[in-house]
């Protein structure tokens, strides 16, 4: 009686995580649904834009009843390459510095007010952002820029490379940090020389997601960029950028640009997808001999 009440026990929970592992792999499998389907739609609206002119030349005035391709994405390309690039000289030491103070010196109130305007942060929509470097940059200098996008994606990045660099810190064994105060280091120099090379690989994570974050964002730059059909490299002056491009041209009434806006998501997709798989390469775990 006692080995068949075991017996339908154990059935029963054979059963019971048979039907958990087919309800999680459904629940992934519907998860992914949503991204796979963007990703095809976008390759196939996109991938037939690309083209050696589509990335080396800038945009060409078009009318109704020509032929013109309307040019090219380079200087949306490099506009996303230098607002975004200088968005990221800003914020990797605001974060990564924020970061080490919230890891190393926690506990008191300054820590935790930190911790929660990192917060407050992170879930603040961008185009709030975006209208409040207009209103701070563009409205006191009366122009629009790249250095004003710049900002408002710094303050996009700072709370991602800022919680990453302290999540990862915290991972540090702490006899790392005896042992270098044992020796006599300092505190600063513990965590420069110690415990920053030990968990860089993990606050390269950060600063790479912050990156894809930022160069796909398009409502802040939207109020703060404008926007050039011309190729330029002045960051305190109107400047195209890839989201922008995409969102402008689907707005447009002619086919050719709103191909390159296809053709700009998709070579926005194909970076952030590229990011991300850096990300995995250089935290996947690496075997010792």
């Amino acid at each position: 009686m006692a080995q068949a009440i075991v017996g339908r026990r154990y059935r029963r929970r054979v059963l019971v995580n048979r039907l958990m592992l087919v309800l999680t792999v459904l629940a992934t499998v519907i998860s992914l649904v949503p991204l796979v389907l963007i990703l095809v739609y976008v390759a196939e609206q996109g991938i037939g834009s690309l083209s050696i002119d589509f990335l080396t030349h800038t945009f060409r005035p078009i009318s109704f009843g020509t032929t013109s391709t309307g040019g090219g994405v380079l200087h949306a390309i490099v506009g996303t390459v230098i607002i975004t690039g200088f968005a990221l000289l800003l914020a990797v030491p605001i974060g990564i510095m924020a970061g080490v103070y919230l890891s190393e010196y926690p506990g008191n109130a300054a820590s935790t007010a930190i911790r929660f305007c990192v917060d407050v942060l992170s879930a603040m929509p961008s185009i709030v952002v975006g209208v409040t470097a207009y209103v701070l940059i563009v409205q006191r200098v009366k122009s629009f820029s790249g250095f004003a996008g710049s900002v408002a994606l710094v303050v996009l990045m700072v709370p991602i490379i800022t919680r990453t660099t302290e999540e990862i810190l915290r991972l540090v064994p702490q006899t790392s940090r005896e042992a270098a105060i044992a020796l006599g280091a300092p505190k600063w120099r513990t965590t420069l020389t110690i415990v920053l090379p030990m968990a860089l690989s993990g606050i390269a994570t950060g600063v790479l997601l912050a990156f894809a974050r930022a160069a796909g964002e398009t409502a802040p730059l939207l109020v703060t960029v404008l926007g050039n059909n011309n190729l330029t490299y002045d960051l305190f002056g109107p400047m195209q950028a890839l989201p922008l491009l995409a969102y402008r041209y689907t707005e447009q009434p002619y086919t050719v640009l709103n191909q390159q806006a296809w053709g700009a998501a998709f070579l926005l997709v194909v970076i952030v997808l590229g990011i991300n798989i850096l990300v995995r390469i250089v935290t996947r775990p690496r075997s010792h001999r």
